[in-house]
């Protein structure tokens, strides 16, 4: 645990920090805040496979290789189309990155952010992600631009097809698919296994071993259908879970409202490391606020780790804009809504029942704010985050095959599935700290050839 501590503790120091954030304010300004587009890429989000109108109804498409063509051209056109049927509709590939990024992060994540880095870890967080949404379109083009078709007829991509096709280095590919097997088996399997069991323990009493084992057989039983199946549960499950949670987090900040302006106002002073004005978990430095803000912030949204653009990659869409607007709101809903909403109700409790707070282990001041919902209290929290957890480990599940395809082709598939359902047991009994430092390693270690490929690229990403 020493050891991790120290690693972590470089590796998120202040160069990745500047290169993290430095990417994110690049890109907002090279493609022209495409956060300005948030509400069109919203819009276009909601289409389905099969009513989605056109693509160019809210962003031209680049590809006008049919216009003045014969119409033998257009019926060629369509057979395609047919072929392709079977990947993911853009809400659908929405749908699985929000499914692998909605989980812990936005729960237990905000909980540790709060007790490790202060209040002002909020801010930081929720910069991450405003500035984080260029990073991800940018990330989700380049996937789209550079992805290939398996032997099956469907796309595949993601940052390590980015760096085999459009950088030509196998190995900085591999090391990526490495990074990304590392962390389904970490971020997938154990944090989310680990947080459930954790809940499910302290609201009833259950023990770790059975949740453990109900995981894996659930989880079991939706990726062995593929990437359709996890994306039909992802795309009916996702929205209906995170605006339960949503609206839970307004109840509380109805019942928190004479401490809200109060907490808005810690949060903004203890982000640039001014004193607390309350008690509960002592305002850190700006330099543990910015650590663990923006650390979890990346485990949130994962803009910058390159993840969702594997997802983005499987959907239909031609236009590498479309899906990169599209892939963009996941880290909008994630980060910019859930995770201020999430350390809004913290924060105001810390104010609201002092008490509550005192003592409390860093991953429970959510269970702490959740506690005063009324009548149902505990269990609405312990309901939430099984159930995105559950999301998540499907969703991760993809992100971990796609790797393991890279790297073995498809003959490694079946041994990894078998070997994750198998973690997600084992992270069912792993100690929580140790957990969540070897997400933070990986986190950290995934970034960088992303990041690479990013920055190498640049000129190909258009708004």
């Amino acid at each position: 645990m020493a050891l991790l501590e120290q690693i972590n503790d470089f590796l998120w120091g202040l160069p990745l920090i500047i290169l993290l954030m430095g990417t994110h304010i690049y890109f907002t300004f090279k493609l022209r805040f495409p956060q300005r587009n948030l509400f069109r890429a919203i819009r276009l989000s909601l289409y389905s496979a099969e009513d989605k109108p056109s693509d160019a109804e809210s962003f031209p498409v680049e590809d006008t290789s049919l216009v003045g063509k014969p119409a033998s051209a257009k019926k060629a056109s369509t057979a395609h189309k047919v072929k392709t049927a079977r990947n993911l509709s853009p809400f659908s590939a929405l749908s699985t990155t929000l499914a692998a990024t909605l989980g812990t992060g936005n729960i237990i994540g905000v909980s540790t952010a709060v007790a490790l880095g202060g209040p002002g870890a909020i801010f930081w967080c929720w910069i991450t992600g405003i500035l984080g949404m260029a990073t991800a379109y940018g990330e989700c083009y380049l996937s789209v631009l550079h992805r290939q078709k398996s032997g099956d007829g469907l796309y595949i991509g993601g940052p390590m097809y980015v760096l085999k096709n459009g950088l030509h280095n196998k190995k900085l590919g591999s090391l990526y698919a490495l990074c990304t097997l590392a962390a389904a088996f970490g971020v997938g399997c154990t944090t989310q296994a680990n947080s459930v069991t954790r809940a499910t323990t302290l609201s009833f009493g259950v023990s770790p071993h059975p949740v453990g084992v109900m995981l894996a057989v659930v989880t079991a039983a939706v990726i062995l259908g593929g990437i359709r199946s996890i994306g039909r549960l992802c795309e009916r499950t996702v929205p209906a879970i995170t605006f339960l949670y949503l609206f839970g987090c307004m109840l509380l900040l109805i019942l928190y409202r004479h401490q809200l302006l109060t907490a808005v106002v810690w949060i903004l002073k203890d982000a640039f490391s001014f004193a607390s004005l309350a008690g509960g978990v002592a305002g850190a430095g700006l330099r543990r606020a910015l650590r663990y803000g923006i650390a979890r912030g990346l485990f949130t949204n994962e803009a910058g780790i390159g993840t969702s653009a594997i997802a983005a990659a499987a959907s239909h869409t031609e236009d590498p804009k479309v899906q990169a607007y599209v892939s963009m709101t996941a880290v909008f809903w994630d980060t910019v809504v859930m995770c201020l909403l999430t350390g809004l109700v913290v924060v105001c409790n810390m104010l609201y029942d002092p008490a509550s707070t005192a003592g409390a282990a860093e991953t429970d001041l959510t269970a702490a704010a959740f506690a005063h919902l009324p009548y149902v209290g505990d269990a609405f929290l312990t309901i939430s985050l099984c159930a995105f957890a559950v999301t998540t480990l499907i969703g991760w599940s993809y992100f971990g095959e796609k790797a393991a395809e890279y790297l073995g082709g498809n003959r490694s598939v079946p041994f990894y599935k078998l070997f994750y359902v198998l973690m997600i047991y084992l992270g069912a009994i792993i100690p929580m700290h140790l957990v969540w430092e070897c997400t933070d390693l990986i986190n950290g270690i995934m970034a960088l050839p992303n990041l690479l490929a990013l920055w190498a690229l640049r000129r190909e990403i258009k708004s």
